[in-house]
């Protein structure tokens, strides 16, 4: 019955902000359109505004779990159009705080212990509140190792996983509905859409895993003068309560008070290139929610400023692979050399080999050439590269979504660095950040020290060698070649066999009924009646429809996303 409610609430809000044109073409848009008349219609100043525009303050009516869906899909550049994804990256939580005697009984139910025993302090207003956690300030009591310490602590908002659940239950059921009745389902990828802020959500509400997030960050920027990151404090941490290291500074995007603190603005906007940069080709591990309200800026230093890092909730990695192919694109891009971009996106898997290099290389030209018209202060890589990504999806190929993070972030960083200095060239300044770390990592050193470590994993499997290649030689000699499928692989086939098994159970109950009908006429003229009708006429005719439901031709799940990679 919630569930009913939950989805007549977001009929009505959809029609309100005139949104059925999302789901063109499917049963839903129909029903939406019949219940027009008895929703309120929107003022003329937000039916005049663009479809991601009104998408936007819809999810904003919808309510806070909601604006984290949309903030979830604008990372999704890959699946989301362009003028929706713009104005979804717009959403921010603005969610009332809930009672700060409830924050109080979670931590000490979680943490075990009286607030007082805890906390020397502990200030039940919150400081920020969010869809998912609030944070309130404390103070940590002194001991034989520390001083009395400024804390944050953030907690999970009562309830919040079943409201999640229940939201993304409905979400899954609205998926599935499209999924079976738009007419472009393999393009949209409702499910996949789900699935993706269904796991965001899931490490979000995990704040252990957050305060690890923070820790890993924390040991790879050490004593640099360029990022700091509050340390978490573990014993007072578990998975609904995260204790981390007060610290205070200024926005990113506050530029007022940035020249009023005297910050080198220039300095720190080159210095923001660099960090990200060296998060994702040196560390693998970088801040994939880096928007203005968790970027923060020392106050205390000026002419060497550094940033400071906020909520972990959302890191991003890259395989080995798709990071030395990303590296190697942006060299290729600075130097023009697009027969070399080309390749790559085909070695990468980011293409089908059976494209044509010399039709791929001109594709990839017609993207990239427009940028060097203008000057290297005004490129954005990550326009380039959004682009390069779209061309490989023209072919219906699937990036991993950590790549699209990685272009959004991308965009963001590049966004604050053209904020706090508009001459900023970034290309000039993350050029020699990649070039430097490329020679280091496959340096002789790097990759004979990589060697050493892995030794005794060779040790031990050197002895298999001789009858595995023998085994494999035999193979070839005798043609017995051995068949393996990837477990998404036996997933369709699994799916396609259960849905045949259905048509076929289906299709036989329908032909029963029609025999049984057929009996029935022959044993007394057309039998017995129901509602005037002769009963043999009802079972004919539900064995006919029940047969011919069994025998329509529906999209085969195992070659729905054919193309995908």
């Amino acid at each position: 019955m919630r569930g009913m409610l939950r989805a007549s609430r977001i009929g009505r809000v959809l029609l309100r902000y005139r949104l059925d044109d999302l789901l063109d073409g499917t049963p839903a848009e129909r029903w939406l359109k019949l219940a027009r008349p008895f929703v309120p219609r929107a003022s003329r100043d937000i039916a005049a505004r663009s479809r991601g525009a009104r998408l936007r303050l819809a999810l904003q009516d919808l309510g806070p779990i909601f604006v984290k869906f949309g903030q979830i899909l604008s990372t999704r550049r890959d699946l989301i159009p362009a003028d929706i994804v713009d104005e979804l990256s717009l959403l921010q939580d603005n969610v009332a705080p809930f009672d700060g005697s409830v924050a109080l009984a979670i931590i000490e139910r979680e943490l075990q212990m009286p607030i007082a025993d805890a906390f020397a302090e502990f200030d039940s207003v919150p400081l920020a509140s969010a869809s998912i956690a609030q944070v309130h300030a404390a103070t940590l009591p002194a001991d034989d190792i520390h001083p009395r310490r400024e804390v944050v602590v953030k907690v999970l908002r009562p309830g919040i996983e079943k409201q999640i659940a229940a939201d993304v239950a409905l979400l899954g059921n609205l998926a599935s509905l499209v999924e079976r009745t738009h007419p472009n389902a393999d393009k949209i990828r409702p499910r996949e859409v789900v699935a993706e802020i269904q796991n965001t959500l899931a490490a979000e509400l995990d704040l252990q895993r957050e305060g690890a997030n923070a820790s890993v960050l924390r040991r790879f920027w050490e004593g640099s003068t360029d990022l700091y990151v509050p340390a978490p404090v573990w014993e007072r941490t578990t998975q609904r309560v995260l204790t981390l290291e007060r610290v205070r500074g200024i926005p990113s995007d506050d530029i007022a008070a940035l020249d009023a603190a005297g910050i080198d603005r220039r300095a720190l906007a080159a210095k923001g290139v660099r960090v990200f940069y060296t998060q994702v080709f040196r560390d693998n591990f970088f801040h994939a929610d880096a928007h203005a309200g968790n970027i923060w800026v020392d106050p205390e230093r000026t002419v060497n400023p550094r940033f400071i890092a906020l909520d972990f909730g959302i890191m991003g990695q890259l395989s080995r692979e798709d990071q030395y192919y990303l590296a190697e694109n942006f060299m290729a891009i600075f130097r023009r050399d697009y027969r070399r971009i080309a390749e790559l996106h085909i070695q990468a898997g980011w293409m089908p080999a059976t494209i044509r290099i010399d039709e791929l290389e001109a594709a990839v030209r017609s993207v990239c050439e427009p940028y060097f018209t203008r000057p290297l202060s005004e490129i954005s890589l990550g326009e380039v590269l959004g682009k390069l990504f779209r061309t490989a999806q023209r072919y219906q190929l699937t990036l991993q979504p950590q790549l699209i993070l990685l272009q959004k972030t991308l965009l963001s960083i590049e966004g604050i660095g053209r904020l706090l200095d508009p001459k900023l060239d970034i290309w000039a300044v993350a050029r020699p950040v990649l070039e430097r770390i490329l020679v280091e990592r496959y340096s002789p050193q790097r990759l004979g020290r990589e060697f050493r470590e892995r030794l005794p994993e060779l040790i031990t499997q050197a002895p298999d060698m001789p009858r595995l290649l023998h085994a494999w030689l035999k193979q070839q000699v005798e043609g017995d070649h051995t068949l393996r499928m990837r477990s998404d692989d036996l997933a369709a086939l699994t799916a396609t066999m259960q849905g045949m098994q259905k048509r076929v159970v289906a299709a036989i109950l329908g032909v029963g009924l029609l025999i049984v009908a057929a009996v029935l006429y022959a044993l007394e003229a057309g039998g017995p009646t129901f509602a005037g009708v002769p009963v043999a006429t009802w079972v004919a005719g539900v064995g006919g429809l029940w047969a011919l439901l069994a025998a329509w031709p529906r999209r085969n799940p195992a070659t729905r996303n054919q193309g995908d990679a």
